[in-house]
């Protein structure tokens, strides 16, 4: 393999730190610092690539994604490039007219703030004869038409499951929304894709991420979910044949209608991909609550108008056993955690692991849109890692029209609050949670440094979109690059990368720009130019 030289820019090393060259051998970093020295230290016929000015920064890891779910839903009726109830019905009646073979439409990106109330209904998808099962942008509910609720036999005499809920008309007639647990009614009964069409959305999904600078993730549901089957023998798959190149830990979904029972499976889940180069499955993701805007977010005190505090989809008592057993058998646990009584179980069981193993583990909770003052200081007194999806903190429709009304003033204050838990020594890691919102990892530092929309973005010309976002909670360049970098790989345990540094893999990322010499306010502006994963150009 050729030696590289990248010149002719910066390279984020880690910490803020800057050098002029970077020099790869072998696929790894051999050299970073000044431009003289490390030229001297290459080989003759060295191949050198000019960065024209922009910024060279380690591959980036997603700390929280959904790749080949993504993947499908690139490849099905697709709504998330869209916004608004027209654009997405005219979406749905594409897709059908070029699919007429397919005896389900089904696919999703639909934004819950394009609708009054947050609530599509049925009769809008009934154009067609057709069943349709769209999941909503962020996974917590399905939209489906009448004919959907009839093959499943949902009526207005069918109970809520106990994990979710049958969105209902005033006569209690089904209006075609299924949020949480719910959305398996349903979404369980649509065509089942093969192992090869799963392996082929992991691989569409990889090839789009190395053109956002995205070189490993953590897969942060690995199982059957929401009507989604198990990745599993995907990844095996991909990576036993070096297709999958990224490299990637899988978090094997805790399955939380059952008990310790099912640790036993997650150790064979877990040894089925031992020996593998690219793909691990250490890690179990265990989902306490579901979200604000449909108020299945486990809060403290009720909710505005709607009262109810949502739900703890494990018993938090029980909770604690299960995660200290997880910590016994050598998993890290990945929380899902949105409202603060959520986040504060996720931490009082992962308070109860032994704190010789639990730093170790690298233990994370991700998402925090809500965490009380009285919490903030426990991450960190814990070691208990914050994996931040930062896009989300912004004001946009959602944020203001369905979620601020109902969380209350003091409550609202308490959302993303990631610069007291920096303040409070509390370690970070970074994700995207593509396909629930984009996995440009560009567009979510620049939210984490300006709390304010992306230009771009589907929300870009709300009305309070230029405002930010508790500013107060915002963090520098640095501090969410290096959460997307090194907090992310070391989350991973992926200890040879997340940095420029001698002897680490060479996972590379060349920026057109760099974004700190620009307007902090122009960061989304930048682009991906090239992308190399072990010193291999990927894109």
């Amino acid at each position: 393999m050729t030696d590289l030289l990248f010149r002719g820019g910066r390279a984020f090393l880690a910490a803020g730190s800057f050098a002029e060259a970077v020099l790869v051998r072998g696929g790894r970093i051999a050299a970073a610092g000044a431009e003289a020295d490390v030229a001297r230290l290459a080989a003759p016929r060295c191949e050198t690539v000019d960065l024209r000015g922009g910024l060279l920064i380690p591959g980036v890891t997603d700390a929280h994604m959904h790749p080949v779910q993504a993947g499908l839903e690139r490849a099905r009726c697709d709504l998330s490039e869209v916004y608004g109830l027209d654009a997405y019905l005219e979406k749905v009646a594409a897709y059908a007219a070029a699919h007429p073979e397919r005896e389900w439409i089904d696919g999703g990106g639909w934004d819950m703030s394009a609708f009054p109330g947050g609530l599509p209904h049925r009769s809008q998808l009934d154009f067609t004869d057709r069943p349709v099962y769209l999941i909503q942008r962020d996974h917590h509910a399905a939209w489906v038409n009448s004919r959907a609720l009839e093959l499943a036999g949902i009526t207005r005499d069918t109970p809520d499951p106990a994990d979710g809920r049958i969105e209902r008309d005033a006569d209690g007639t089904p209006c075609g929304v299924l949020h949480e647990g719910a959305m398996d009614l349903v979404g369980l009964l649509t065509p089942r894709p093969t192992e090869r069409d799963l392996v082929e959305a992991l691989l569409e999904a990889q090839s789009y991420l190395f053109s956002l600078g995205v070189t490993g993730w953590q897969d942060a549901i690995v199982g059957s979910y929401a009507g989604s089957d198990d990745q599993l023998p995907a990844y095996l798959a991909a990576a036993s044949s070096g297709r999958l190149k990224a490299h990637v830990v899988g978090a094997l979904w805790w399955d939380r209608a059952r008990g310790t029972e099912q640790i036993g499976e997650l150790l064979e889940r877990r040894g089925a991909a031992e020996g593998l180069e690219t793909f691990r499955a250490t890690s179990v993701k265990i989902m306490q609550d579901g979200i604000a805007e449909n108020f299945t977010a486990a809060v403290i005190e009720p909710y505005c108008r709607c009262g109810g505090t949502g739900l703890s989809y494990v018993d938090p008592e029980a909770l604690k056993g299960y995660v200290a057993e997880l910590d016994r058998h050598g998993f890290q646990v990945h929380f899902h955690a949105i409202g603060e009584r959520a986040v504060r179980e996720a931490l009082d069981a992962l308070e109860g692991t032994d704190p010789a193993t639990r730093l170790e583990r690298r233990h994370h909770i991700a998402h925090l849109q809500i965490v009380t003052p009285q919490d903030v200081p426990r991450f960190a007194r814990i070691g208990v890692t914050a994996n931040l999806q930062p896009l989300w903190a912004t004001h946009h429709a959602q944020m203001d029209e369905l979620t601020i009304p109902f969380l209350g003033e003091e409550r609202s204050s308490w959302q993303y609050p990631f610069a007291d838990l920096l303040r409070a020594g509390t370690r970070f890691c970074a994700g995207s949670d593509w396909p629930v919102s984009t996995a440009d990892p560009i567009q979510g530092m620049h939210v984490a440094v300006n709390r304010t929309e992306p230009g771009g973005s589907v929300h870009a010309d709300y009305p309070t979109a230029g405002t930010p976002f508790l500013p107060g909670q915002a963090l520098d360049l640095a501090t969410v690059l290096t959460a997307y970098t090194a907090g992310s790989a070391w989350i991973n345990h992926d200890e040879g990368a997340g940095t420029i540094a001698a002897g680490n893999r060479a996972d590379l990322v060349v920026l057109d720009r760099d974004p700190f010499t620009e307007p902090r306010e122009d960061i989304w502006r930048t682009r991906v130019a090239m992308t190399f994963v072990g010193g291999e150009q990927v894109y």
